[in-house]
């Protein structure tokens, strides 16, 4: 089942105080548009109900946005290159997992790794851009070459979609904006473990680091 959560009352208020209006954009011109969809991999959403209820979003909304001239991209975490190698995140998993959970998850994350593969319900084309990154963040130094990628395309602009949306689409968000992009996070194709932890990702960018739409209001009104 899909996420079925509502943006509090109070954070409506307060971002109508800051800003006098709901949303930041307008509308986001669809040639300097990408969609970056956040680890959609099997690690993270074969048994994630919320996860996989999120893939007919992102493949519709990734058909309108390379229909239109903007790009799709698939940003897949990726903790060591090789079976058996070191981890490219060593603080995180030499502080925050047991012994048993932190090899699970470098295991299920590794290069070549049947969980990082993205999930086969997810629709790749070819000239699309496929990047790994190394940090909960896309945009944060040194995790991965998105940025350069999306700059050498002219992209100014970014729908976020994904999982987890309280960490890696989150922290992508905020530091895609304190870089200068454009962005929102398209609700209905952002999924959380929990119904919560969704919600938390959106109230806090949605207050200071971009919008939240969902996917229709993508599609029919800042890609139209």
């Amino acid at each position: 089942m899909p996420h079925n959560v509502e943006i509090p009352g109070y954070v409506i208020e307060r971002i109508l105080a800051k800003r006098g209006k709901l949303n930041v954009f307008d509308h986001f011109e669809p040639k300097t548009t990408a969609l970056v969809v956040i680890d959609m991999q099997n690690f993270f959403v074969a048994e994630v109900e919320t996860a996989r209820s999120i893939c007919p979003n992102i493949n519709r909304l990734a058909d309108r946005v390379r229909s239109l001239g903007g790009i799709v991209s698939w940003v897949m975490l990726t903790v060591a290159d090789a079976p058996g190698g070191p981890s490219n995140w060593p603080i995180y998993h030499d502080y925050f997992f047991t012994a048993d959970k932190m090899k699970a998850h470098k295991d299920g994350l590794t290069e070549g790794a049947e969980g990082h593969k993205l999930y086969p319900d997810l629709v790749v084309e070819d000239g699309d851009v496929v990047t790994r990154k190394s940090r909960f963040s896309a945009f944060v130094q040194d995790s991965s070459d998105l940025d350069r990628q999306l700059k050498a395309r002219g992209i100014e602009n970014l729908l976020i979609a994904g999982t987890a949306t309280n960490f890696c689409c989150e922290t992508s968000a905020r530091d895609a904006m304190m870089i200068g992009y454009r962005v929102a996070m398209v609700s209905d194709a952002n999924a959380a473990r929990y119904d919560e932890d969704h919600l938390a990702g959106l109230t806090t960018v949605w207050q200071s680091f971009g919008d939240v739409r969902t996917t229709d209001d993508c599609i029919d009104n800042l890609l139209k």
